[in-house]
């Protein structure tokens, strides 16, 4: 039974084959322009949040009992990896991570029991405790975002006019939420004075009663009739601020009015929780996130069209200002890798035309498009979106798919000067080089494997880089075979004359070239041993001299600032500094916005984004400058006011992070049941940081104590005037911070009335002990009376890490030298450090190491199937054990190249690098396979041995020599990301290395190998 031959089949069915092509290149264009579109590929953040409130304790109650029961009960998961959480006084805050290898399919199930679990046990939190309340939404990124600035606006005012905005937003088909950022709850203050009620005689509970009972919502009756059912409303509740003026109250057989005895004004939440402001403005934001699926470009300019409209609708004085984005950062970023791509396209285009002239150039040519839509098509199909990973991978992989091209016109070619017809050249392709250009396909499609099945957030990530490159590869072999031929045979002309075979590689250089093949197969045991040493040297110098990474920073032009406060420090305080900062940066002509979040940091406008928590002594700006070039400039100049004019502010100034987000690149965790152990080990490594050269804004995430106001009550005294401890601190927290009594129900917003002292009163720290409080039978007495005040430190924050009180020690890297090395260096240090710890004492590391060794622990998992499936596909072609082993062990030859252009270009070794050099392997045992595979074909026709070497590699030369020149080549335009770079210039540098040991190395170690000798007659 004949073989089937797919080049034949092609040409004896030429009309299919055009409709074929025809069909399948307006598929790709249809699919191009339907792909979704985006800056970063989707991942899922196996994060939630868990905040539980319990007002009025102190850090440590809130420690030992609410946080620690809390994470106890976590334990039963199994699937979480981590709990990292902070305890303030009344507050715990959990960031409950699940672990990497988790199915994002399986995330939302497991979120169920964990609420679940929380929520079965919440009945045994101490009375009082508020909670839990979760957030799984952690990773909602908002695309867009839009701040409003109102000159003469109240806030509220300012609130409805942008609420009135947020309804037509929701409105858009792409629109999943649109949400208000740093909205300020409005408050009704009443306030009053300790002394006018003392003079008066007043119970103060009976303001509290009187304003509780005046605005309840209680049925008032229904009469039933025989004909209807009518309901009795009576008035009174509050439906105005005069109304609340005017609430009676009663004391001592007199009436008052409440406005009598106290100032009840509007406004907002004082102090403040978190506010925004923008260019130096108070500013309300609305952040906006698209649906799952969504068309970015759409929303984007259904935005534009809404914005442009509301404008002329909104008040005069009201403006609206774009913070971010993310459609147009998309049409840039898809701009530029486009135009990268067609880069790529050009070269490789150039290559093919300069080394197998006009028309073998042309058949390659149209080959291209032809992949290219395929792969659209595919990908429309599998639905993965044209984003930074998969325009990336389409530009690797433009290298490598006209590999097939290039060997199939080649051998056709070749045999068409040797006088063969059209037909049968075209045919001989597919029986000569098709099932080694399958297996080669394969191998290099394989080596990608591990980044598709590596269970990471980093191989979530760039799962599309295995996904775009595989498809590309198998399709462009499926072109090779079945495209090209048919338009080779349409193109290329044939020779009216046969030569000889020797004669086409009678030119002087193939007879160099077989004269330095010859020396290396009379010296192999040189060539092999001098390969073998520069490995060595290769991998030795590999560990000392090429910096190590996670993932690159982004080449997006924003700058996050970020201010800490020492612990303890007012909203007041944390705003004021941001405001003189804002003063410092304002006329910077490189410089577009700055937006400021004081008391939280920005909401996630940026998937890979570390998104900052909530807390008083926190401000985080968004500095947008010009461009990524003058950006360095920015952020040199706010480093500098950092270190002059801000000697009470922890400022850190960073670029934003490509993949998972990981914070400070250089932490180390001290962890250990008692604090004051944890905090002394935790400076040990504070002191070891410092004096680490490269190393800056050492700190760590614990801060000072602050200060604390203890009232030691006198209990007999207490007792004896009625006055209990609970009612003595409601009395207290209605004095100085204020207390709600009622809500104000103003159309479907409910708005506390909260009691308070006047403004006075509540900003006398030192008066404390004159604040009256009242007993049992409604007299006053100064609290100094029952009690003695001092002043006592405590914990402001305690964070946690996996169930014990841990402290980061953290730092940033200086411009040029990278968190991993610094982590590197100093961990034996801090290992032999806590050698010497009490018992129950850990110090772990963190930062961009431990998130690059979780990849790489993930990838290395599944790099054994990878190796299975490398070797099944070599033991198929070339069916031999020894055979095998020789192309596998070309494999890691690449390094000696890519250790090399590493160094010289100063690129350093990512995550993404190391994918590529895995990658890298492929590409080498690809050519390996097809050499050796000739080789073992020419002796299986009676070819002798030392011949079949030469004349092998001889004629394999230029294919060989012509893919691995378009792979390097197309790589050209991507050493200019910041993100692809390193990757870029790795699989160059080791691909023009390897390819050369190829041809040279390969040869003399199969002379070795097999004992091959040179005939006598040759000698």
């Amino acid at each position: 039974m004949k073989k089937l031959n797919l080049s034949e089949w092609s040409l004896k069915h030429q009309a299919l084959v055009v409709y074929l092509m025809v069909m399948l290149m307006a598929g790709g264009v249809f699919a191009y322009l339907k792909l979704g579109q985006k800056e970063d590929p989707d991942f899922t953040f196996k994060a939630m949040l868990v905040r539980v409130n319990w007002p009025g304790a102190t850090t440590l109650e809130m420690e030992r009992q609410v946080t620690d029961p809390v994470e106890k009960k976590l334990q039963e998961m199994s699937e979480i990896d981590s709990v990292r959480s902070y305890t303030k006084p009344g507050e715990t805050v959990m960031v409950i991570a699940l672990r990497e290898n988790v199915p994002p399919k399986k995330v939302e199930g497991l979120w169920y029991q964990l609420r679940k679990k929380l929520g079965d046990m919440s009945h045994t939190l101490p009375a009082g405790v508020q909670g839990p309340f979760f957030n799984d939404e952690f990773g909602e990124t908002y695309g867009n975002m839009f701040a409003f600035t109102g000159d003469g606006f109240s806030s509220e005012e300012l609130r409805r006019e942008v609420d009135r905005v947020r309804e037509e937003v929701l409105r858009l088909p792409d629109v999943a939420r649109a949400d208000l950022v740093g909205e300020q709850e409005p408050r009704v203050y009443v306030d009053v004075s300790t002394a006018r009620l003392a003079g008066l005689g007043l119970d103060s509970r009976l303001i509290w009663n009187s304003l509780a009972s005046q605005n309840a919502v209680t049925p008032a009756g229904t009469f039933e009739t025989g004909t209807d059912r009518i309901r009795v409303r009576p008035s009174g509740a509050f439906n105005s601020l005069d109304a609340i003026r005017a609430t009676p109250i009663a004391a001592n057989g007199n009436t008052f009015r409440l406005s009598d005895i106290a100032r009840i004004d509007r406004g907002v939440v004082d102090p403040a929780e978190s506010t925004m402001r923008y260019n130096g403005k108070p500013a309300l934001g609305l952040a906006i996130s698209m649906v799952n699926g969504g068309d970015v470009m759409r929303l984007g300019r259904d935005l534009d069209a809404l914005m442009a409209t509301l404008k002329k609708n909104l008040p005069v004085g009201i403006e609206v200002h774009a913070i971010s984005d993310q459609p147009k950062v998309v049409e840039h970023s898809i701009s530029e890798f486009m135009h990268s791509l067609a880069e790529a396209v050009v070269i490789v285009l150039a290559v093919s035309f300069f080394s197998l002239g006009w028309r073998p150039g042309v058949v390659v040519a149209l080959s291209i498009p032809l992949v290219l839509a395929m792969t659209f098509l595919a990908m429309y199909l599998f639905g993965i979106d044209l984003q930074r990973i998969s325009l990336g991978s389409l530009i690797i992989a433009l290298g490598l798919l006209v590999d097939d091209a290039i060997i199939a016109v080649e051998m056709m070619q070749l045999k068409l000067e040797q006088g063969w017809t059209r037909f049968k050249a075209a045919t001989f392709a597919y029986t000569s080089t098709a099932f080694p250009m399958l297996t080669g396909t394969l191998i290099t499609a394989a080596t990608f494997l591990p980044v598709g099945i590596a269970k990471s957030d980093a191989g979530e990530y760039v799962f599309s880089l295995f996904a775009v490159v595989g498809i590309a590869l198998i399709l462009s072999w499926v072109v090779a075979v079945v495209f090209t031929p048919y338009l080779g045979y349409r193109l290329l002309p044939e020779h009216q004359v046969a030569h000889a075979d020797h004669d086409v590689y009678a030119k002087p250089f193939y007879i160099r070239f077989r004269s330095v093949l010859e020396w290396c197969l009379d010296h192999r045991k040189t060539v092999i041993a001098l390969t073998l040493i520069a490995f060595i040297v290769s991998l030795g110098a590999f560990r000392l001299f090429v910096q190590q990474q996670f993932f690159p920073s982004s080449n997006r032009p924003e700058l996050m600032v970020d201010l800490w406060l020492p612990q303890g420090a007012s909203h007041d305080a944390t705003e004021r500094e941001t405001r003189r900062l804002e003063a410092k940066l304002a006329g910077n002509k490189h410089i577009v916005s700055i937006t400021s979040y004081v008391g939280n940091g920005s909401p996630r406008y940026y998937l890979p984004l570390d998104q900052q928590q909530q807390h008083m002594n926190y401000a985080q700006l968004m500095v947008m400058t010009r461009d990524e070039h003058v950006r360095e400039d920015v952020k040199k100049t706010i480093e500098t006011l950092f270190e002059t004019d801000f000697p009470m502010v922890r400022g850190r100034v960073t670029r934003l992070e490509n993949g998972p987000p990981v914070g400070y690149p250089v932490q180390f965790r001290v962890s250990g049941p008692d604090h004051a152990t944890v905090r002394g080990i935790a400076t040990r490594v504070e002191n070891m940081m410092r004096a680490t050269p490269g190393l800056k804004h050492v700190d760590n995430n614990w801060g000072e104590e602050v200060k604390a106001l203890h009232v030691d009550i006198d209990q007999d005294k207490a007792r004896a005037l009625g006055i209990g401890n609970q009612d003595l601190s409601r009395q207290l927290q209605m004095l100085i911070s204020g207390a709600p009594v009622t809500q104000y129900r103003e159309g479907d917003r409910n708005i506390q009335v909260v009691v308070r002292l006047d403004h006075g009163e509540r900003q006398d720290v030192a008066g404390l002990g004159n604040l009256m409080i009242q007993t049992g039978t409604g007299r006053y007495v100064p609290l100094s009376q029952i009690g003695k005040i001092r002043y006592a430190p405590e914990e402001g924050i305690v964070w946690r890490h996996n169930h014990l009180p841990t402290i980061t020690v953290r730092g940033d890297p200086v411009d040029g030298v990278q968190g991993s090395d610094i982590s590197i260096r100093l961990w034996p240090k801090i290992q032999e450090l806590e050698k010497t710890l009490p018992v129950g004492y850990h110090i772990e590391l963190g930062g961009s190491l431990e998130s690059s060794e979780k990849s790489q622990t993930a990838i290395a998992a599944v790099q054994p199937l990878m190796l299975v499936i490398v070797l099944t596909l070599l033991m198929l072609q070339l069916q031999s054990f020894q055979r095998t082993l020789m192309v596998v062990l070309t494999a890691p030859l690449g390094m000696i190249g890519v250790t090399l252009s590493l160094i010289l270009f100063s690129a350093p070794f990512g995550f993404v690098a190391m994918l590529g050099v895995i990658a890298l392997a492929g590409m080498i045992m690809r050519n390996s396979v097809i050499l050796v595979d000739q080789i073992e074909h020419d002796i299986r026709d009676g070819i002798a041995p030392w011949e079949a070497i030469l004349g092998s590699t001889v004629r394999r030369f230029r294919p060989i020599m012509l893919t691995a020149l378009a792979a390097i080549l197309a790589m050209i335009p991507l050493t200019r990301s910041t993100f692809w770079g390193p990757m870029a210039v790795a699989i160059m540098g080791g691909l023009l290395v390897a390819t050369v040991l190829t041809l040279l190395f390969l040869p003399a170690l199969y002379a070795q190998w097999f004992k091959v000798s040179r005939p006598r007659n040759n000698i």
